[in-house]
C-alpha cells in the first residue's frame, strides 16, 4: 500500500545517499507496481493542477494532473527527474540542441509514452515537451533532484523552437486554466 509520507521520506533519504536518480528509481519501481494505491493516497484527480508535495534545495516532489489535450512546450529542468504515471497517459517528446545554432534551437530526437504504472528517469540535460493525448485527466508524480521552483531553466518557443528563459508562471497557468 502506497503511503505518501513514506514515499517522501524514502526519496529524501535516497537523495542524501546519492545525488543521482539511482535510488529514487528503485523507490519508483516499488511504488508504481500499484498505481491504484497511489491514486487512492493522492485522491482521484478531479481537475488539472501542479501541486507541490515536498520541496527543498535537494529534492522537489510534485503531483501533476494534466487536463485532456494539455501540452507543455519544450523545456529543460537542469536537474534529473523521475516521472511516474498513476492514472492516464503522458507523452514525452525528447529534443536535442541543433549544433552551432545561434538561437539555441532544437530538433526532435525521440519520444516515450508513459501509461498507468509506467515511470522513467530523465537526465539533467534532457529537453522534453509533454502532452496528455487522452480525453481524461492524467495523474503523475514527478521527483526532481533539486528545487524545481528556483532552478534557472529554459523553454523553447513552440513555433520557432528558439530558446528563451522559462516563464514558470505561464506553465503554472496552463495547469489552472
Amino acid at each position: 500500500m502506497f503511503k505518501l509520507e513514506k514515499f517522501v521520506e524514502d526519496c529524501c533519504t535516497a537523495v542524501r545517499k546519492d545525488r543521482t536518480h539511482q535510488y529514487v528509481s528503485e523507490i519508483f519501481e516499488r511504488a508504481f507496481r500499484d498505481p491504484v494505491s497511489i491514486a487512492a493516497a493522492l485522491g482521484e484527480p478531479e481537475k488539472a493542477g501542479l501541486t507541490p508535495i515536498y520541496c527543498s534545495p535537494d529534492v522537489t516532489i510534485l503531483n501533476l494532473v494534466w487536463k485532456p489535450s494539455m501540452i507543455i512546450p519544450p523545456h529543460n529542468h537542469n536537474m534529473w527527474a523521475m516521472i511516474g504515471v498513476y492514472g492516464g497517459r503522458e507523452d514525452n517528446i525528447f529534443w536535442r540542441r541543433i549544433k552551432d545554432d545561434p538561437d539555441g534551437r532544437i530538433e526532435a530526437a525521440g519520444a516515450k509514452a508513459l501509461g498507468t504504472g509506467d515511470y522513467a528517469p530523465l537526465g539533467s540535460d534532457i529537453i522534453h515537451s509533454v502532452s496528455n493525448p487522452i480525453p481524461k485527466l492524467t495523474g503523475s508524480i514527478h521527483v526532481y533532484g533539486g528545487d524545481f521552483f528556483e532552478e534557472e531553466r529554459s523553454e523553447w518557443e513552440p513555433e520557432t523552437l528558439a530558446e528563451q528563459p522559462i516563464d514558470l508562471d505561464k506553465i503554472k497557468a496552463l495547469f489552472n486554466d
